[in-house]
């Protein structure tokens, strides 16, 4: 299911060519076999934003098999550095192997642990944090990037509207997928009402968040909902 109309999708994948070199080679291979990297419209997306901020340092959060940040430490500045978490082993070696192929190992720290682990025992500020790990856990991994994300930052966040059923409610969810329906319409309420964020929702891909911090706080405001 497309958040836009099929026949405009199609107009836009086609119109918008995948990356060059041997990293346009691991797009196309994803794609082909159907393995969980970003749309081609979030790359441009990505490229686009990260070609203004000029990030030194960027935090990702869900490293799936190492194309996104690798794709993004073309756009990091003069001594830049990406730290990418994953807790699944058979990604985890997936992406070193891309990091070595692609020779970003000096670029990329890969962690292969629980994010909810580890983001606690992170420390520095970030320029840029991309999320794109369990959905479920966006609202969880929130007040860690708030920590992380300095003033001025960007947080960008991908797969938040979930084909659209975010919008549904909850009656109309099956049973199974309630609590990540309710974890991410709270995530989505928190990114829009916070003070602290300009934030602004998009319909690219499966939808994408991206949140300018513009003070610090001292975490969620979602005891303030009505």
């Amino acid at each position: 299911m497309s958040l836009i109309a099929d026949y405009l999708k199609k107009y836009i994948d086609e119109l918008q060519p995948l990356c060059d070199g041997d990293i346009g080679k691991i797009q196309k291979e994803a794609y082909e076999n159907n393995v969980p990297i970003i749309s081609n419209d979030v790359v441009k997306l990505l490229g686009f934003v990260l070609s203004v901020v000029k990030p030194k340092r960027i935090l990702e959060i869900g490293t799936a098999i190492g194309f996104s940040s690798s794709y993004m430490s073309d756009y990091l500045a003069e001594g830049g550095h990406i730290t990418t978490i994953d807790r699944f082993p058979v990604m985890f070696e997936q992406a070193k192997e891309n990091f070595k192929r692609l020779e970003l190992e000096d670029k990329i720290e890969l962690i292969e642990a629980d994010a909810g682990n580890i983001l606690p025992k992170l420390e520095g500020e970030y320029d840029v944090v991309f999320l794109d790990a369990a959905k479920g856990q966006y609202i969880n991994f929130l007040p860690h990037i708030y920590r992380l994300l300095k003033v001025g930052g960007i947080l960008i966040a991908d797969d938040i509207l979930q084909d659209g059923a975010v919008a549904l409610d909850i009656s109309e969810i099956k049973r199974r997928q309630r609590t990540i329906h309710c974890r991410m319409n709270d995530f989505l309420w928190e990114i829009t009402h916070n003070p602290c964020l300009k934030t602004t929702i998009l319909t690219v891909g499966d939808g994408v968040a991206m949140c300018h911090k513009i003070k610090n706080t001292e975490g969620l405001i979602l005891n303030e909902r009505k």
